[in-house]
């Protein structure tokens, strides 16, 4: 996962993101994908999770570009964005 400043989010693949917050104890409670009017394809979607051991909740919201391999993924963890360097466990992939 990359961060890029100008969209404020990070160019990653959704499921790395989900399977990295699930590694680190988010149990998902909701999850909802997006489809484009004209060709029903996914346009992005959301998830949420809660960590049953500390209590903290974390979505990820994502935005998939036609034209990237990847989507815009902006990650937010008990009300904070994650934004720039990852450090820790906190999403590690």
């Amino acid at each position: 996962m990359t961060w890029i400043e100008q969209e404020h989010g990070w160019l990653a693949a959704p499921e790395e993101i989900l399977n990295a917050l699930s590694n680190d104890g988010f149990e998902e409670c909701k999850r909802e994908m997006t489809t484009s009017r004209r060709d029903r394809r996914p346009a992005g979607g959301v998830w949420q999770g809660v960590n049953a051991r500390t209590g903290s909740e974390a979505s990820a919201i994502w935005v998939n570009r036609p034209a990237w391999h990847q989507a815009i993924v902006f990650i937010d963890i008990d009300g904070a964005s994650l934004a720039g360097a990852v450090s820790g466990a906190a999403v590690s992939s």
